[in-house]
């Protein structure tokens, strides 16, 4: 695909207007108008609806991939003008953040994505505990995460990854845990106890672990980690909450995982800080994002 072309319709979904997207470009109308068209008959079907200027549904679908080149590529033309500069030392390593178990299988698959990309860069990869899924990247601590539910952040920039059903984990003594092929309602789970979380943990994570109820009730259990639910879990002293993914990668004897049918399904995402300018981190985010639209579907199911 011709990268100007790219470009200039990119630019006119997200200013939806042609004339906004060449003043954005420094292009002519006509030029933005006819850049379009070109793609358009490259691709052998209508991506804008004219008036007003929206993208159609393949629109939508080829804007995806589009941001994605055309940061892969923004990125590639960084490295290389620093490749050329003269350079002191080792390469700056990539700092990960991972809170729990990632975007399930998506997230090992985009380390080694960009290890083979970028064989010169040290990756590190960072545990994340339940009250870092933007403070991390605020702090400066990680370059990137893996990370539930999306922060409510404006220093924090996410992209959507997987997105999977909700399962409660129950000792496998609880009654809920003969429901572990047949599923629960989000009402079935009202009197468990739920392990508890620091003070500071982000109302956007308790919202989430407590399916949205702050009242629900909790267990003496303060737990940080998912190692740290699954040892209240199977001691019988605690309940957690998580994604579908959860149970093929915390497989404890002891523990049950139960889908919640009526729970909204809840996604997975990759964060990065708002205005980063490293080239690796655009590499890695969109290696992540093109990895997602392969795997995603299949990681959900």
């Amino acid at each position: 695909m011709d990268l100007r072309l790219l470009s200039s319709f990119l630019a006119v979904v997200e200013e939806g207007h042609f004339g906004r997207a060449a003043k954005r470009l420094f292009l002519s109308p006509a030029a933005v108008t006819q850049h379009v068209g070109r793609l358009e008959n490259e691709q052998g079907t209508q991506l804008l609806h004219r008036n007003p200027v929206s993208p159609t549904p393949a629109g939508r679908r080829l804007a995806g991939h589009a941001r994605t080149l055309l940061a892969i590529t923004d990125a590639a033309q960084n490295d290389m003008a620093e490749f050329i500069r003269p350079s002191a030392g080792t390469p700056r390593p990539l700092r990960v953040g991972i809170m729990g178990h990632g975007s399930a299988e998506l997230t090992p698959a985009a380390v080694n994505a960009f290890r083979r990309a970028r064989p010169d860069v040290p990756v590190e990869l960072r545990q994340l505990d339940f009250t870092e899924h933007s403070s991390a990247l605020v702090e400066d601590r990680v370059d990137v995460a893996f990370v539930r539910p999306a922060p409510d952040d404006e220093r924090v920039a996410t992209d959507t990854l997987t997105t999977e059903q909700r399962i409660v984990v129950v000792p496998d003594s609880s009654p809920l845990a003969a429901a572990r092929d047949e599923g629960v309602r989000v009402a079935d789970v009202a009197d468990l106890p739920f392990f508890r979380v620091p003070g500071h943990t982000p109302r956007t994570f308790t919202d989430y672990l407590y399916f949205g109820d702050e009242a629900r009730r909790r267990s003496a259990d303060v737990a940080l980690t998912p190692q740290e639910v699954l040892t209240g879990v199977v001691a019988g002293r605690a309940a957690g909450s998580g994604l579908k993914s959860f149970a093929r990668y915390y497989a404890w004897p002891g523990a049950v995982f139960v889908p919640v049918l009526d729970a909204p399904w809840e996604s997975s995402y990759l964060a990065v800080r708002v205005g980063e300018t490293l080239p690796d981190v655009a590499v890695f985010r969109g290696l992540t994002v093109a990895l997602a639209r392969e795997l995603g579907p299949r990681i959900g199911r």
